[in-house]
């Protein structure tokens, strides 16, 4: 089968094709057939080695597709079977072995292009949204990002809680977009500074809590937004990692909470997934959330998918088609 593999870290020049092969599934293990995989900036990560893996690795951490052999031990799933995953490296291929403990099945319904568009960042909306800060009806937020795939689904989501969302784009495009996708306000944060026009928007209170997948840029800016004792949720760092090496600036910010959570910790356990799971694909056949895929590569584009998704030239979802 046809994978595409990184032997060096690097630039996006060093997603290669290769031919591998695949073998058979071992004790509690799936074999896939991809219809579909998602892209994602933890991509990236592990593409640069800020997130280090042995080399060479196949990226990729979310996909959807059928099941074609089922290895020893494993109970509730059987050849023919449709399922999405998130959170397994090793995507980005046309087949794949699978720890079965990590695929749910997906609903009839729902194809795998918006599985696979959704899991990854659907699970990561579900945990910010209800268990890093449950966000109740009548709080405000702040969600960087907006127009993203992550910002789009999380933006829908939380207004249908009762939420007023407030989201940031970088361009008058995303901020239409992001505006018809869950939030009453948009900022242009690359034609003004988000942080006052946040607090000018709140009356001076600031928001209950910050979602930021950004990182370095945003990071300061989204401590002014917050109220006291609100929350700063840094869940990735697209511009380049978060440091606080003083830690005295949160209280000085009005006695702030700060987190870096991971999906890796929330979804540990079978049972903590499958909730989670159930909960977003309630959510989209609900018509809370409305999926959005905005591009979508060839397996062999991977290279172009992470030049666009680097270079902000993406809204919505990514997805490679094997």
């Amino acid at each position: 089968m046809k994978a595409i593999a990184v032997e060096d870290f690097g630039g996006p020049e060093v997603l290669v094709e290769v031919e591998r092969e695949i073998g058979e599934p071992g004790s509690g293990e799936l074999l896939i057939r991809h219809g579909a995989i998602g892209v994602n900036f933890i991509d990236v990560y592990h593409r640069t080695g800020l997130y280090p893996n042995p080399l060479p690795l196949i990226p990729g951490s979310e996909g959807a597709g059928e099941v074609i052999a089922v290895g020893p031990g494993v109970a509730g799933f059987k050849a023919g079977d449709r399922v999405a995953y998130q959170g397994a490296m090793g995507a980005y291929a046309e087949e794949r072995i699978l720890p079965a403990s990590r695929a749910v099945q997906i609903p009839d319904s729902m194809d795998y292009e918006t599985a696979a568009g959704m899991m990854l960042k659907g699970l990561t909306a579900y945990y910010l949204l209800f268990l890093t800060w449950p966000v109740a009806s009548g709080q405000t937020i702040l969600f960087h990002a907006a127009a993203g795939g992550m910002g789009l689904i999380a933006c829908q989501w939380a207004r249908s809680l009762g939420a007023r969302v407030i989201g940031t784009a970088g361009s008058p495009e995303k901020v239409d977009l992001a505006l018809a996708n869950g939030c009453h306000e948009v900022i242009n944060y690359s034609e003004t500074d988000f942080a006052p026009v946040v607090r000018e928007l709140t009356g001076g209170k600031g928001v209950d809590v910050v979602y930021d997948g950004v990182g370095r840029a945003t990071f300061e800016g989204s401590l002014d937004c917050l109220r006291p004792m609100g929350m700063m949720v840094s869940y990735g760092n697209a511009t380049g990692p978060v440091s606080i090496p003083d830690l005295g600036v949160l209280s000085r910010k009005g006695s702030l909470f700060l987190t870096r959570p991971t999906g890796a910790h929330y979804f540990a356990e079978r049972p903590a997934l499958l909730a989670g799971s159930r909960a977003l694909f309630a959510a989209i056949e609900s018509g809370a959330i409305k999926p959005h895929i905005g591009q979508r590569f060839a397996l062999s584009e991977a290279a172009e998918a992470h030049r666009a998704l680097e270079g902000r030239q993406t809204t919505g979802s990514t997805i490679l088609i094997p």
